[in-house]
């Protein structure tokens, strides 16, 4: 079947063909280093050719994402992909046929939905509540599993509303893919920017069934090297990836796993997500403040990462951001019809000074106190 685009990407292609905003209140991803950042590690007679060690993936890249993640796996239950975007892909094109059905959350990701059907497999979706701050009930998971369930789709924290599965029910969701051996795939891309409480355990630890993947985009920036990865202790399911990956991306590029194995070493990741959390949170503390003064706007405020959903009173938020774009506001967010949910905008505390997230602020309560 065709692959349609679904409703974020259409507005993101639509919107940044247009005149580019001024301001930002959308960023999702912390502030971007720059090349220089990384010139000093950087070998200047490294061969432009693939890595010439492995088709999984730089060795020492693929061990610095079990460091990071708290995993003691073999660093050959990691694949090295184009973005987390390109490992979710891999799993669904490989795990999922026609006929079979996947378990997801909503809000939550949409590729699980554009996949499932390209693919012919049909969606199946949990509401997440959003009365108990956007809660995930395992327990309505489980009901939502029958004999053609193949997988569980999750992001955790959960894209687009910041909320943290606890550890308890990861374990419980764990025992749930034990118990019908199916796949758990969570997609963990925020991983790091928690802030309230540890990181959560990556799922490729906790069952044979979870699949974890990731990537330096969000928590580290990096969204431009496309560098991301799955974890699976499945060795045919990350051969079958491999190949899978050979048709599309195929070997991955060498200067965004040089660059990433840079990003992740002790000495720099540290630091690098020390500088996210506290300009994160300094932001987010000013979209908290704004959310809570303005009578049209609630939210539950994100547990991790650096986007979060709004409930807006008396317009639709797809009028609301496109409004938003024309002058004098030029101002970019993205409506919540974007995941399914036309009565929310998401807000963003990403991107740092250039987002110019106070500007664009004041921007959006003029346009709310001109309604």
């Amino acid at each position: 079947m065709k692959v349609t685009i679904h409703k974020l990407f259409d507005y993101l292609l639509e919107t940044t063909a247009a005149d580019p905003p001024e301001c930002f209140i959308g960023f999702s991803l912390a502030r971007s280093p720059r090349l220089k950042d990384f010139l000093a590690d950087l070998d200047p007679d490294l061969s432009l050719d693939w890595n010439g060690a492995s088709f999984l993936g730089l060795p020492a890249l693929r061990q610095r994402v079990l460091d990071q993640a708290g995993l003691k796996l073999n660093p050959d239950t990691v694949l090295i992909t184009a973005g987390a975007a390109e490992a979710n892909y891999l799993l669904f094109r490989q795990l999922l046929v026609a006929g079979d059905e996947i378990v997801t959350e909503a809000p939550g990701w949409p590729q699980a939905g554009v996949m499932a059907r390209a693919i012919g497999a049909k969606l199946v979706e949990v509401p997440r509540d959003e009365s108990r701050g956007w809660e995930l009930d395992p327990e309505a998971v489980s009901c939502a599993i029958t004999p053609r369930t193949r997988m569980i789709f999750l992001t955790n924290p959960n894209n687009p509303t910041g909320r943290l599965i606890p550890e308890a029910d990861l374990r419980a969701l764990a025992a749930l893919a034990d118990r019908h051996g199916i796949w758990l795939v969570v997609d963990e891309v925020y991983a790091g920017l928690e802030w309230r409480g540890p990181r959560q355990p990556a799922i490729a630890g906790l069952t044979p069934f979870g699949i974890t993947t990731g990537s330096v985009s969000k928590a580290l920036g990096l969204q431009g090297l496309r560098t991301g990865w799955m974890i699976c202790q499945s060795a045919e399911v990350i051969r079958d990836a491999m190949i899978l990956r050979e048709n599309s991306s195929e070997i991955m590029n060498i200067m965004g796993e040089h660059i990433a194995e840079i990003a992740l070493r002790p000495d720099r990741l540290g630091p690098a997500l020390d500088r996210a959390r506290t300009e994160g949170r300094a932001a987010l503390d000013r979209l908290h403040r704004f959310v809570t003064e303005e009578p049209r706007l609630s939210w539950h405020r994100p547990e991790a990462g650096l986007i979060g959903l709004a409930r807006l009173q008396g317009e639709d938020g797809e009028s609301l951001a496109r409004a938003l774009l024309q002058p004098p506001y030029r101002t970019f967010l993205l409506p919540g019809s974007a995941y399914g949910l036309p009565g929310h905008i998401r807000l963003g505390a990403g991107g740092g000074q250039e987002a110019r997230l106070d500007e664009g602020l004041q921007r959006l309560s003029q346009y709310l106190a001109a309604k």
